[in-house]
Parts: structure tokens; C-alpha cells; sequence
């Protein structure tokens, strides 16, 4: 392999590398509290009420 060619492939792999790192420094941030409403797949994830599978139990059974 030619030896300029692996100087070329191993800065641009850098360039990518150092861009991870901004994206990533960037995010860690940004981590304060949010204000307004949360995206819409963020509230699909919560769900409200009982669990699924739970029942009301009868009244004779909670009396005995």
C-alpha cells in the first residue's frame, strides 16, 4: 500500500474521529433541565395508570 495513500485515509478517519468528539461534547452540555413540552416519542414511552395484567381485587377477598 502506498504510504501516502494510509497518510490520507488516516487523517480523514481523524477529521471523523474529531468530529465524534464536538457532536459528543456538545451533547454532554446541553444535559440541562428542558423547559416546554417533551417530543412526541419521549411522552409514547411514559405510560399512565396500572400496569398491564393488574386488576382490581374482588371485595370478598380484601375483607377475609
Amino acid at each position: 500500500m502506498d504510504v501516502l495513500k494510509m497518510l490520507a485515509e488516516l487523517r480523514q478517519e481523524r477529521e471523523q474521529v474529531e468530529e465524534a468528539i464536538v457532536t459528543l461534547e456538545r451533547l454532554a452540555r446541553g444535559r440541562g433541565k428542558r423547559r416546554g413540552r417533551p417530543p412526541a416519542w419521549m411522552t409514547a414511552l411514559k405510560r399512565r395508570g396500572r400496569p398491564p395484567g393488574s386488576k382490581n381485587k374482588p371485595k370478598d377477598s380484601v375483607a377475609a
